[in-house]
């Protein structure tokens, strides 16, 4: 079902337009499929240019990248339709399936190893919830409700999942402000293509056109669906990282653990 004249998506491309996107028709194999300019990335430079900069660059010890785009999603999905961001985050999934998202009853039907990468995936981002209560209060001022109420487990498990599910690899410089490797950036739009195993494309920033760039190699047919794809991954992996399995997924694997193997 075409979703592209729902009011929702409609916006969300006038904001993209207004950033200087210019859609195009899908083109034969080894052309653009699409080509999203840098202005219509979310990326930690995106935060670090809003109104959380003064509070992440002061703060010590240095956040993670993940943490800062986790902290700007929510906050700017916490100030609704004044958001700049809101056409965007408007058309984000309100909830997701991926582990952290995982009841115990889920957990516990899992094969084990992939019962432990769940739960890992779980408590990480707990342990960034719960390791930093302290950075959020001090963002009470710019907040219009008790940061408690705002910067809750769920709503940073929602901005963590947005990311981690969605966003694309692209390497940043270092930054004196951040700790860590800065590989994000949120790609709207972009992000509404889906995975399929065996199709065929290569996707990188273009620093000379100073945008991401996803380029056809397979091609795709006229009024079908077009895919991406997220890379090779077996469907523990997709489960893992993005919450579904694809079938027939000629990269499936059998994952044997050393204590069956004995």
């Amino acid at each position: 079902v075409s979703l592209c004249h729902q009011q929702q998506y409609v916006r969300l491309m006038k904001f993209l337009h207004q950033r200087g996107f210019t859609s195009t028709q899908l083109q034969p194999p080894g052309q653009l499929i699409i080509s999203l300019p840098e202005s219509c990335l979310l990326t930690t430079s995106t935060v670090l240019s809003s109104y959380l900069a003064p509070y992440i660059k002061s703060w010590k010890p240095h956040l993670s990248p993940l943490l800062v785009l986790c902290v700007f999603l929510v906050c700017e999905r916490h100030r609704g339709e004044v958001s700049d961001w809101f056409p965007y985050i408007d058309v984000l999934p309100t909830t997701y399936t991926c582990p952290a998202y995982f009841t115990d009853a889920v957990m516990d039907v899992l094969p084990a190893v992939v019962r432990r990468r769940a739960l890992e995936q779980r408590e990480a981002v707990q342990e960034l919830h719960s390791s930093h209560q302290d950075f959020f209060r001090s963002l009470q001022p710019i907040l219009s409700q008790a940061v408690e109420e705002v910067l809750t487990y769920e709503a940073l498990r929602w901005a963590w999942c947005s990311i981690n599910t969605r966003s694309v690899f692209m390497s940043h410089p270092s930054n004196h402000f951040l700790s860590g490797q800065d590989i994000y950036a949120l790609a709207p739009f972009l992000d509404l293509l889906n995975h399929r195993p065996d199709v065929q494309v290569s996707a990188s920033f273009n620093d000379s056109t100073k945008s991401y760039e996803i380029q056809s190699v397979s091609g795709t047919l006229r009024y079908q669906q077009a895919f991406i794809n997220y890379g090779s991954h077996d469907n523990q992996r997709l489960l893992l990282e993005y919450g579904f399995v694809a079938p027939g997924n000629p990269h499936s694997v059998v994952y044997v653990d050393t204590g069956e193997v004995k």
